[in-house]
């Protein structure tokens, strides 16, 4: 249930081979890393893990035309997954179909991949938290995100309540950012989490845990 993550800015090939080991090792439901790797990576694990990137990342506001090319560009280089931004900006405007509209055409581009959308939780209203949880659905996304982890904060319990309980049943939830513990990893699953984003839980079996980051 969980996507191995490194999406530093300053990660390495070894920083990212790293991440692709562990993720075979511990049999995590893929390695999410930066678009520019995953070319190398999906070659590199020959089919034993899924590759996941980040698409309009980490703020959301690159053009619809940007965001579906860096997915076709990312599914042609070997992404079995999509993890997208959405425009906060647009839908603090209200402007819901233009927001639904570019799910859905980032969801087309994927052809078959797995799309799931970051609302980044912590900058949204719970109305706006509400709102996205039905144009998500609408859109016909795999999976809602809270976080990419680069904001003011990551994943909460509240949020991920409010997510499952907003979302159509088809849609999966997906908690990132800030999870440390496996008491936490368990609790945000008891809430409904299907997949969470984090390297923290793999680093605390490996015991290389320092508290830093996703």
């Amino acid at each position: 249930m969980v996507d191995h993550t490194l999406l530093s800015q300053t990660a390495t090939w070894t920083d990212i081979k790293e991440i692709l080991d562990d993720g075979i090792k511990y049999e995590c439901a893929s390695a999410c890393i930066p678009a520019a790797y995953v070319k190398q990576a999906a070659e590199y694990v020959e089919g034993k893990l899924p590759i996941c990137t980040v698409i309009g990342f980490p703020n959301g506001y690159h053009t619809t035309a940007t965001k579906v090319f860096e997915t076709k560009d990312a599914i042609a280089n070997g992404a079995e997954e999509i993890d997208m931004v959405i425009n906060i900006g647009f839908l603090k405007d209200g402007r819901y179909d233009e927001v639904e509209d570019e799910i859905r055409q980032i969801h087309e581009a994927c052809n078959g991949k797995i799309l799931k959308v970051i609302i980044e939780t912590c900058l949204l209203t719970e109305e706006e938290k509400i709102k996205m949880c039905e144009i998500v659905t609408n859109a016909g996304a795999e999976f809602i995100k809270t976080s990419t982890g680069f904001s003011t904060a990551g994943a909460t319990f509240a949020d991920v309540e409010l997510m499952r309980k907003h979302v159509g049943p088809e849609v999966k939830v997906k908690a990132a950012g800030g999870i440390s513990s496996f008491d936490d990893a368990e609790e945000f699953m008891r809430l409904g989490a299907d997949r969470l984003g984090t390297s923290r839980l793999v680093k605390i079996i490996k015991n290389t845990d320092t508290g830093m980051g996703y």
